[in-house]
């Protein structure tokens, strides 16, 4: 694979000189056109230790407008990334719509290292590369482009740099083991390119050994890449409307998961106040426990409007320690969080070890109400559902225990909550517009709700559906879950 980078191609001063002008102005061009069209871009600057991988992105930031461009460096994990999932500290650099970030280091680097340096073994590494190529899929359907590029040397040359660096002072602190293990390196990256090498995010393998050629390479790779992009944006035809969901037709007559959800249960004052008590205390207990053990703790509820989430939210929160956990309450997008994928504004609350954070409402956003409100297009709704497993998995995965409640009334009790509201001046700000209109949709959103539950209930990120017609029991019914789940989890 790296031989086509072994073929001692150069480019003199002269022709350098020649070139370098009309590539800046392209890149230039290009990057004003990308940026009009909102699309991001992620460049990932990869390869052998000593191969002037510093020396590409300094003439990036020469040959493109740098007020639109953010270099990350992503070699050392810091302790608050080693505290939450590995893909944490990647997803806060993603760029918004129209900028180009440039990762300095990235995903590959700690995966390539760990199986060059044998602290993985092959399945363990097959397993983060297929990982991988799945955030890659999932960013390029949301329409980032994503240019990878592998900077190549010999041995023997990267030998002769090491030298050559020490005597200047400037050698990478990774560069003694990268030669000493050269094979190694060698192999896991081959396999790594091999693995992760498709046509929505390919790589580019670059000869590194004239610096000359190594730097217009890169340049023109990347003017290419963002060329093309620019070609498919002119060439894509309109969208044909939005075909229909498809799911069941809407009808109360349909049976969905919510049929199983027992609505008539009921929990009399004395015994909840008793229960609450005696609940909150033992969850005061099992939230210092997993601050001790260092466990995340994430929980998300979801539920029709009136079902009680705020109030479980307020009695669940009020047993466990203020400086343990963090609500967010999700609503509208903001201006920001609508330049990246809908992912990006969870990703960037997950708590570090041993704290929580509650999604008043949650990424599910993207099957819920942006399918019923048509947000969202089919396709994007549609592949949600296996960003969302990917999703948790990955917070499972580092051992983030993971909760998930659905707060079920019947149309007739939340109507009953709406007037109340009305009649209560303290509770009027409660009631909006949109709680109206989403009620004259509720077959619609009953539809969701069941194919939610039904692509993305897991083992490791199962639902709980809570009947809440009664609050009382509803807030006793998740507080004891919730225990159950601590408890099971830090045993």
């Amino acid at each position: 694979m790296f031989e086509i980078a072994e073929l001692g191609r150069k480019v003199s001063e002269a022709s350098f000189a020649a070139e370098e002008p009309g590539l800046h102005t392209a890149l230039l061009q290009a990057q004003f056109a990308l940026r009009d069209a909102k699309v991001p871009v992620v460049v990932i600057v990869a390869g052998v230790e000593g191969a002037g991988k510093g020396a590409v992105v300094n003439c990036f930031h020469k040959w493109l407008d740098t007020r639109g461009v953010e270099t990350r460096p992503l070699w050392d994990e810091t302790d608050e990334e080693r505290e939450r999932p590995a893909f944490w500290r990647f997803w806060r650099v993603l760029p918004p719509q129209g900028v180009i970030a440039i990762l300095f280091g990235s995903w590959y680097t700690h995966p390539i290292a760990d199986r060059a340096e044998r602290r993985i073994d092959r399945d363990a590494f097959e397993r983060r590369m297929r990982r991988i190529a799945e955030l890659e899929r999932l960013l390029t359907d949301d329409g980032v482009l994503i240019v990878k590029l592998w900077f190549h040397l010999k041995k023997k040359q990267q030998r002769k740099q090491l030298k050559r660096d020490v005597k200047a002072g400037v050698a990478s602190p990774h560069i003694e083991t990268h030669v000493r293990h050269y094979k190694r390196y060698w192999a896991a990256a081959e396999q790594a390119i091999r693995l992760t090498d498709d046509g929505i995010a390919p790589w580019h393998i670059i000869e590194a050994k004239n610096a000359r050629y190594r730097d217009l390479a890169a340049g023109r790779t990347l003017l290419a890449a963002m060329e093309k992009r620019l070609d498919d944006l002119d060439e894509r035809v309109a969208p044909p409307p939005m075909a229909a969901p498809p799911m069941t037709p809407p009808s109360s007559e349909t049976p969905t998961i919510l049929d199983t959800v027992d609505l008539n249960r009921r929990l009399s004052s004395k015994r909840y106040e008793k229960r609450l008590e005696r609940h909150q205390n033992e969850l005061r207990r099992l939230a210092w426990e997993a601050h001790a053990q260092g466990r995340n703790t994430v929980m998300v509820f979801e539920g029709w409007d009136a079902a009680g989430k705020g109030g479980a939210i307020r009695r669940l929160t009020a047993g466990i320690d203020a400086r343990l956990f963090r609500v967010i309450s999700v609503g509208a997008p903001t201006d920001e969080e609508q330049a990246h994928h809908y992912l990006w504004r969870f990703w960037r609350h997950i708590p570090r070890s041993g704290y929580m954070t509650l999604y008043d409402r949650s990424w599910y956003g993207r099957v819920l109400v942006e399918r019923v409100e048509r947000l969202a297009t089919v396709e994007q709704w549609a592949r949600a559902y296996q960003e969302i497993n990917d999703f948790e998995e990955q917070l499972a995965e580092h051992g983030v225990i993971l909760m998930k409640f659905w707060l079920h009334i019947s149309p007739d009790v939340q109507l009953e909550r709406f007037h109340s509201r009305q009649r209560r001046p303290w509770k009027q700000h409660k009631l909006t517009p949109d709680d109206w209109r989403n009620r004259e949709r509720w077959e619609a959103y009953r539809a969701a709700v069941h194919d939610m539950v039904a692509r993305t209930s897991t083992v490791h990120a199962p639902w709980h559906l809570i009947g809440a017609n009664d609050k009382q029991a509803a807030r006793i019914d998740i507080i004891e879950t919730v225990c159950d789940r601590l408890s099971e989890a830090l045993d």
